[in-house]
């Protein structure tokens, strides 16, 4: 409703993870570059925590767009499955044929295990993306670990990468899941924007929008900062409902009574 009214060619504060929105702080960017890592650190886990809204998936497709063009990458975005669905749904990722009907936890791995020793053969690297892994029982986490055991003699086929909530870590730290914390060769967790930062996005993503002005006055920074904690998603909701209410009172910009209200709403 007031992208004409602001001179923005789209919105600047959808919720959507479009890498391109993606303010790159410094937390940021040490968690892209762990994942980056962690894909050429040939076998084993990377893991990626944060709290709800502080940009963990937006993160991920950034990776998709930077990883190298030699990996065959299967995502996982809806993790609550069993051990042979999650199986099943990976080799339908990897577009890997198993018997049609087949429930064999076997029959999976050795489908998967032909598929990547083929890939590796010609020079291909693979990596899973498992987006939203908090919600992976003891048993799935148990399975995937047994994934990055399928190897040659000298390199590991299959690099998996976790992403999720921050009670992802407190799983892990579960004794039945010793041996995968062991093999986690890369960690990060994405905490909330500074103040600095909150200013630093919301130009960031007004600029991409096509905004040529100052549409949050820097004395609004702070409670900016306070109202959203510092996480993007609640930033964007907000700075969304301030526009909007700057918009309907005909305002050139987002005031303080108008951000309140924002907040309130």
């Amino acid at each position: 409703m007031y992208l004409s009214f602001f001179g923005l060619a789209e919105a600047p504060f959808s919720i959507a993870p479009t890498p391109r929105y993606l303010y790159m702080s410094q937390r940021h960017q040490e968690a892209l570059a762990h994942l980056l890592y962690g894909v050429n650190s040939g076998g084993g886990f990377v893991l990626l925590t944060g709290e709800v809204g502080a940009g963990k998936t937006t993160v991920c497709r950034a990776l998709l767009e930077q990883i190298p063009e030699t990996c065959d990458v299967a995502y996982i975005f809806n993790p609550r499955l069993t051990v042979e669905e999650l199986l099943e749904a990976v080799c339908v990722e990897f577009g890997i044929t198993c018997p049609a009907g087949n429930r064999s936890i076997k029959v999976f791995v050795d489908c998967l295990n032909a598929h990547l020793l083929a890939a590796h053969a010609h020079g291909r690297q693979a990596v899973l993306i498992i987006d939203e892994a908090q919600n992976l029982s003891a048993d799935v986490l148990e399975q995937m670990r047994l994934l990055t055991n399928l190897e040659t003699s000298e390199h590991k086929l299959l690099q998996i990468i976790l992403i999720g909530q921050p009670e992802l870590a407190t799983l892990l730290e579960r004794p039945e899941l010793k041996q995968l914390a062991q093999r986690i060769v890369a960690r990060y967790h994405l905490g909330p924007l500074t103040r600095d930062e909150v200013t630093a996005y919301v130009r960031h993503r007004l600029e991409v929008a096509g905004c040529q002005r100052p549409l949050f006055p820097s004395a609004l920074t702070s409670r900016l900062h306070r109202a959203s904690g510092g996480v993007p998603r609640i930033l964007n909701l907000l700075c969304d409902r301030a526009l909007l209410g700057a918009y309907v009172q005909g305002k050139e910009r987002v005031d303080r009574k108008t951000l309140k209200q924002a907040e309130h709403e």
